[in-house]
């Protein structure tokens, strides 16, 4: 699975805690542990997907 143009959520932090720069992400799937992982350019982060949203329609979280 692969969406394009997601972007996440105000002061979303990645798995490590640290804050995830806000940017047009590519949603590259939800592994076993329930991360997702979105990428932009090289670089890569897991977050909660709850922090996600759908760029089309920012009202609209993705699941």
């Amino acid at each position: 699975m692969t969406i394009d143009n997601v972007s996440i959520k105000p002061e979303t932090r990645n798995h490590k805690g640290f804050f995830v720069q806000e940017a047009p992400y590519k949603l590259m799937g939800i592994d076993a542990s329930g991360w997702a992982l979105i990428c932009f350019d090289n670089s890569c982060h897991y977050v909660d997907p709850d922090n996600l949203e759908n760029s089309a329609d920012p009202n609209e979280a993705i699941d």
